[in-house]
């Protein structure tokens, strides 16, 4: 009788009251039924029990599975421990009780179904029903699921007597399949190999209970894996990690290569599977494993699972690993296909984009691209900055419409002969006026007039820092403040005039904006601020406040803060520049460190030694150390190359930079904004710095993280 008449609706049995010592030891059920006179229920005196029922009070009380019997038109209850187990703290008052009675609400949830089978005469099979349960000494409740079987028990004469109900618990394979629906779901959304990894890893773990798992796919002709194992301490940062991956020798020993190679699993119950191979003493302990191979046309690779105890792998639990295997493997074929296009277009984006910007005395530049949500194509934003012939410098936003190849082939023609333009006539107008031909001859060329093309180009002057900008329907950049004599810094967009998209045929005028020390220029694509559903303006207002509002006017902690400053996601691609006016000089200084466990240890003796010359406050020097060592940890560990180090002081802040040249560039900008070393790096670099982020590159990922340098230690 557990469970739900009509299957509709959990039923919750009451849990055990919190106890603060161990309980009581209870009687059994078959000893409180012998025990007892029954002389004054519907069932009579014991001895004259007619021998059906007997019988069947017999089969419920000997019987390991929950099973009860209801006797009679007022339903007496009489079941074993199992079910007694069930139902907790109704224990033992429901013994030899009316079941309306003793369970009152709950008997209107699941009664139905035993009372038509009395009045009826007709077993049921009732469909699995969710149950809360109160198990183990304090009775804490938990949900379980169970399929009842009731069935009516007649006497010698054939009359129906009760009902019995027979409960079959099938929390575990239920639970099994929902993890199975959970993961098809979550393997949908895994783009890269590492997304695949991250799944699988946490899905065998949770839904079977593992003492070891170990996903591997081929490599270059070798395999490669990354293993869970029972106990690992694992936070929120670690998971968005990407993966530690190590290679696998090509050991035919190896279950885990066997099945990779031979595509058949095997399913070992009890023995030593891992010892001829085991890397730690936690293989040499695994005891049980099965390996499954994960096998398509364009991936090898197998999973194994693992216990230190002996494991019986029955028939279903191996169809339900099987059918997890396939569903992996083409996951994997899936995000290796997707991780080929994904290389392929962003190189082809990249490569169009300046490796490096240009480096001047007292004005820092900086830039970022992101690609949009997808990540498969290349699209048509582009920035650049260039020195001219005289000294000044040229710097340029703007947007190609369209997320394809032919979008990006145009922004490169106009990128690049906006180059050629400005090197000969430098002059905001001329330049377009240049820019606006070629876009209506590649028009004309392709049989399309629908070639859209914005900019935003200007020419800063070094010597006093004017800016002389215009604007081919493209957004305005922002224009950052530095707050005088210790007042607030304000934001605003600058006032350049209107002009017509390129390929139109307009005229195009100039507008100036002086960078006083202190201020910044913030240019960028209306990825940034257009959002589906929300007025521009919504979208520049809520950039100029996060500008305003910026801890620094550093031009790369203004790049990074762009991208996130407006809530909610953009399908578009995301490009910005900014440019400093420094109030000083600064010093920087940049080291290699190796890809070896020694790495990290260099990089501390080599700030400590820079940073102390430099006279750096001692509380930002231990703090930037301890920073720098965790982001070089991180870079070494999971790209595998050497890493670059980059300090760069001035009066108001130190910038650390550490860059890889990895290939675990971010799909999405939402990855790309999370990052931290293993266990506690997000939370140094989150809680010490005062800005941080990160910078997909052609070659790598940068991650960089800003210090502001109090006066007060400076005085």
């Amino acid at each position: 009788m557990v469970g739900t008449g009509g299957g509709a609706s959990p039923s919750v049995m009451p849990a055990l009251p919190a106890q603060t010592s161990s309980p009581p030891v209870r009687p059994g059920c078959a000893d409180l039924v012998h025990g007892r006179d029954w002389s004054a229920t519907e069932l009579g005196p014991r001895d004259h029990w007619d021998p059906a029922v007997a019988a069947t009070v017999e089969l419920v009380l000997s019987s390991p599975m929950p099973m009860a019997y209801s006797h009679g038109d007022g339903f007496l209850l009489l079941y074993n421990d199992a079910y007694a187990d069930l139902i907790g703290a109704l224990h033992p008052a429901a013994l030899g009780q009316p079941a309306a009675e003793v369970l009152g609400e709950l008997w209107r949830g699941f009664g139905g179904a035993v009372e038509d089978v009395y009045r009826n005469g007709r077993p049921k099979l009732e469909a699995e029903t969710p149950l809360t349960v109160a198990r183990g000494p304090h009775g804490r409740p938990e949900q379980a699921f169970f399929t009842r079987g009731h069935s009516v028990v007649r006497d010698l004469r054939g009359k129906v007597t009760g009902v019995l109900t027979v409960a079959a618990e099938t929390t575990q394979v239920t639970r099994r399949l929902q993890n199975l629906g959970e993961l098809t779901a979550k393997l949908a959304g895994a783009l890269t190999i590492d997304d695949v990894a991250r799944v699988v890893l946490g899905y065998a773990m949770t839904s079977f209970d593992l003492d070891h798992c170990t996903f591997a796919v081929d490599d270059g002709g070798a395999f490669r894996y990354v293993r869970r194992i029972r106990g690992e301490m694992l936070d929120e940062a670690d998971e968005r990690l990407p993966p530690v991956w190590k290679r696998l020798p090509n050991d035919p020993r190896a279950p885990i290569v066997a099945a990779a190679q031979s595509g058949q699993p095997t399913f070992v119950p009890d023995g030593e599977p891992l010892l001829a191979v085991a890397s730690d003493r936690h293989e040499r302990r695994i005891r049980a494993l099965a390996a499954l191979p994960l096998r398509t046309p364009l991936l090898s690779g197998a999973l194994t699972i693992g216990y230190r105890e002996a494991h019986n792998w029955l028939p279903a639990e191996r169809a339900l690993l099987n059918a997890a295997a396939q569903l992996v493997a083409q996951a994997a074929e899936r995000a290796r296909r997707f991780e080929a296009q994904h290389g392929t277009a962003q190189l082809l984006q990249r490569s169009m984009l300046p490796e490096h910007l240009p480096e001047l005395e007292t004005f820092r530049i900086a830039a970022r691209y992101d690609v949009g949500v997808d990540g498969n194509a290349a699209g048509g934003d582009f920035y650049d900055a260039f020195r001219l012939l005289d000294g000044r410098l040229a710097m340029v936003l703007g947007d190609v419409a369209g997320h394809d190849v032919r979008a990006a082939a145009v922004m490169g023609q106009v990128r690049a002969a906006l180059r050629a333009m400005a090197l000969t006539d430098p002059a905001p107008p001329s330049v377009l006026a240049g820019l606006d031909r070629l876009v209506g001859s590649l028009g004309a060329e392709s049989r399309n007039e629908e070639i859209f093309v914005t900019v935003v180009y200007g020419v800063l002057d070094p010597a006093d820092g004017t800016i002389t900008m215009s604007s081919a329907g493209h957004p305005p950049p922002v224009l950052r403040r530095a707050g005088q004599g210790g007042g607030r810094p304000t934001a605003e967009l600058v006032k350049v005039p209107p002009g017509a998209p390129l390929g139109l045929g307009g005229r195009w005028q100039t507008g100036q904006v002086r960078l006083e020390p202190g201020d910044s220029i913030l240019m960028f694509s209306d990825g940034v601020v257009e959002r589906r559903g929300s007025p521009l303006n919504d979208g520049l207002d809520a950039l100029v406040a996060a500008t305003a509002g910026a801890a620094s006017g550093d031009p790369r902690n203004l790049c990074s803060l762009a991208t996130s400053a407006v809530a909610g996601s953009t399908d578009d691609d995301v490009a910005v520049l900014a440019v400093e006016h420094a109030v000083a000089m600064s010093r920087s200084a940049t080291m290699l460190v190796p890809a070896e466990p020694t790495g990290p240890s260099r990089v501390r003796q080599w700030m400590t030694m820079r940073l102390r010359e430099w006279s750096v406050p001692e509380p930002v020097v231990g703090a930037a150390i301890l920073c720098t060592s965790e982001l070089t940890t991180n870079a070494l560990l999971h790209a595998g190359t050497p890493a670059q180090v980059h300090i760069d002081l001035n009066a108001e802040r130190l910038l650390v930079s550490v860059a890889d040249t990895g290939t675990r560039g971010s799909v999405i900008r939402a990855h790309a904004d999370t990052m931290s070393s293993r266990g506690r790096g997000l939370g140094l670099i989150e809680e010490l710095s005062d800005s941080w982020g990160t910078d997909p590159t052609v070659r790598g990922t940068t991650v960089w993280f800003e210090m502001l340098i109090p006066r007060a230690l400076t005085d």
